[in-house]
């Protein structure tokens, strides 16, 4: 049986040629794949590290169950699917809700590992009854604009959280980062992201020895005087450790609670993955519901040890488009380095270290590039934002997913950001079609003509165009 995990060395293996893409099943030398793979680990660090921590749960157990979790991703899909699976951002408010409740972080685990097998389901349901199920909900419009949400509503923790603490640094490690991807070349411009951390910790040190302490905001949000580089905690960190974990408990008001941001894993699922299908070059539309069914099993397992839930990476697709570089191999060697982060404190220290002000400049970058994949989805879908039909939802949805929009329905109960903005462009649009006069309708099809080939085997005969524009 195929598991994905054996790669063709791609050209010489050293430097792809400009412009070229390393497919999935594709690989460099292994000590560039390893290199990749620190990278994709860097990139989705800082949000799977502080993401447990405001849900109240161990990031050491969070990054060593994202190793896991990529791994039995990247198995059930078989290797088609370059993603990484990292601590989902899209339950932070979730938390915060139960825990202002009185639930325990036993009591928000449990209600999570609920969301996974009910998102395990749905993922069989669309493995059953194919992706189709999913473009009639999210044909382009929808994907596109829920892709486009979920990258742009990062930017506010760029915004508020790591800009503030060294602005200056932040403006010299984004330009660099860009120099670096623009004009590199080779093997080095496919590292850009990893080379702006490390000309980030390079400039950090050089202005904490030339400027000493600068009076800005810390990592907590506190204006004080700091070091920018802060290495102590590596010092004091054990080099092996485990992480600590719990069982999960179980409460309706909690579950209920919790429930509604399925809506937003599913959109979030077919959003990465046809943002991944439109890098590659390939529908992988046959691997949606194994996708999300695996995104399920992957949460169920990691909150059943008390772990957070995980999901694909916006941050890692975004390393993708920067370096072209998709192979799975390097998601498996970003999978060990988490493993290993996971049971050595003293390897996670060092990476959290990561000056505010360097991962201020990266993720200007990195996230602005998620967002614009939307547009991309877009433009491939051959999209007609001129028909109102279209423009409306993806504009509200998209303003309420930047703005961080609340909806608060009860005391204890309220959506808001990604899932909101989701849940907006979904039912607006379908309500609005309901609705809307017939020759707006006949410009942009409930179903393009593409989906009538995603059941069909993949050496079969398929009708309709490859990207899903619904012509030939």
């Amino acid at each position: 049986m195929d598991l994905g995990v054996r790669w063709k060395l791609h050209g010489d293996g050293k430097s792809p040629a400009p412009g070229a893409v390393v497919r999935p099943d594709e690989r460099l030398t292994w000590p560039r794949t390893v290199g990749l793979g620190a990278q994709h680990v860097v990139a989705m660090f800082g949000a799977s590290f502080v993401a447990p921590v405001l849900m109240g749960l161990d990031p050491n157990l969070a990054i060593m169950m994202s190793g896991v979790a990529t791994v039995i991703f990247l198995l059930a899909t078989r290797g088609r699917v370059p993603s990484y699976l990292g601590c989902s951002l899209s339950f932070v408010g979730v938390a915060a809700v139960i825990r202002a409740d009185g639930g325990s972080s036993a009591t928000v685990t449990g209600a999570i590992l609920v969301v996974g097998v009910v998102l395990f389901l749905v993922g069989l349901a669309v493995q059953k009854f194919g992706a189709r199920i999913i473009h009639a909900a999210m044909p382009p419009i929808v994907t596109g604009a829920v892709v486009m949400l979920i990258g742009f509503n990062l930017a506010p923790v760029t915004a508020t959280t790591y800009w503030p603490q060294d602005q200056w640094t932040a403006l010299l490690v984004m330009l660099f980062t860009g120099l670096a991807v623009v004009c590199l070349r080779g093997f080095w411009s496919r590292i850009a992201i990893f080379l702006g951390l490390v000309f980030g910790y390079l400039i950090s040190w050089i202005f904490d020895l030339t400027l000493g302490k600068i009076h800005s905001a810390d990592a907590s949000g506190k204006v004080t005087d700091h070091w920018r580089l802060d290495l102590s905690g590596v010092s004091h960190a054990d080099w092996i450790g485990l992480p600590t974990f719990h069982g999960p408990a179980f409460q309706w008001s909690a579950i209920l609670v919790a429930l509604p941001v399925v809506i937003a894993l599913v959109a979030e699922n077919a959003g990465h993955v046809k943002a991944v299908g439109e890098m590659t070059g390939d529908s992988l539309d046959d691997k949606l519901g194994t996708a999300i069914s695996a995104d399920g099993v992957a949460s169920v397992l990691s909150t059943a040890v008390g772990g957070p839930p995980n999901t694909t990476y916006s941050e890692n697709i975004g390393v993708m488009a920067a370096t072209r570089v998709y192979s799975t191999a390097a998601y498996w060697a970003a999978a060990c380095f988490a493993l290993l982060f996971g049971v050595c404190p003293k390897f996670g220290a060092v990476v959290a270290a990561i000056p505010g002000g360097v991962l201020g400049g990266i993720t200007v970058i990195l996230y602005g590039m998620i967002g614009l994949l939307g547009a991309q989805i877009w433009l491939h879908g051959k999209v007609d934002l001129r028909n109102p039909l279209n423009l409306v939802p993806a504009a509200a949805g998209i303003i309420i997913g930047v703005g961080n929009v609340t909806m608060k329905f009860t005391d204890t109960f309220s959506l808001s950001g990604i899932a909101l903005g989701t849940l907006v462009v979904i039912t607006g649009y379908h309500a609005l079609r309901a609705f809307a006069p017939a020759h707006l309708k006949t410009q942009q099809p409930l179903l393009d003509e593409g989906t009538s080939s995603y059941d069909k085997p993949a050496d079969g005969p398929a009708s309709g165009s490859s990207d899903g524009s619904g012509k030939p």
